[in-house]
């Protein structure tokens, strides 16, 4: 192997180290909205529908050839059945890109908590962290008294 064909395999390999580094750092970490709603939001049909009243409502965006959105639902079931004022929702947007694109879902799982009015609070982007995701819930949350 010559000296260039070398240089070329280690320049290879340490872009697809540091690509794969970035991607996985930004697996299941949690985004707070940078959006302020300036009016009541404008959902697509099925999200609206699962809104749960009286909570955040944890909606899962997968498809049926998603891996790892088996593991965000086992996650995100298990956080809502031991959090208070917070309900998960799966919608399977395979045969839905319009409520993908209007959400402006790049890839599955993610997860978007919306509180009861539709406004969106977080967004994460692949399998979250548990203690993570109650962290960023808290503040959302009512204290039931």
């Amino acid at each position: 192997m010559s000296v260039t064909g070398l240089w070329v395999l280690v320049a290879t390999l340490v872009a697809g180290v540091l690509t794969g580094g970035l991607l996985r750092s930004r697996q299941g970490r949690v985004r707070r909205s940078a959006e302020e709603a300036t009016g009541p939001p404008s959902l697509p049909g099925p999200v609206s529908d699962a809104l749960v009243a009286d909570a955040v409502t944890l909606v899962q965006l997968s498809t049926t050839f998603c891996a790892p959105c088996r593991h965000a639902r086992a996650v995100l079931a298990r956080v809502a059945e031991t959090t208070d004022g917070v309900a998960h929702v799966e919608l399977d947007i395979t045969d839905r890109p319009e409520v993908a694109e209007a959400l402006r879902v790049l890839r599955t799982p993610t997860t978007i908590a919306f509180d009861p009015t539709g406004r969106e609070l977080l967004r994460i982007s692949g399998v979250p962290k548990p203690a993570t995701l109650r962290t960023a819930l808290a503040p959302h949350i009512r204290p039931t008294e």
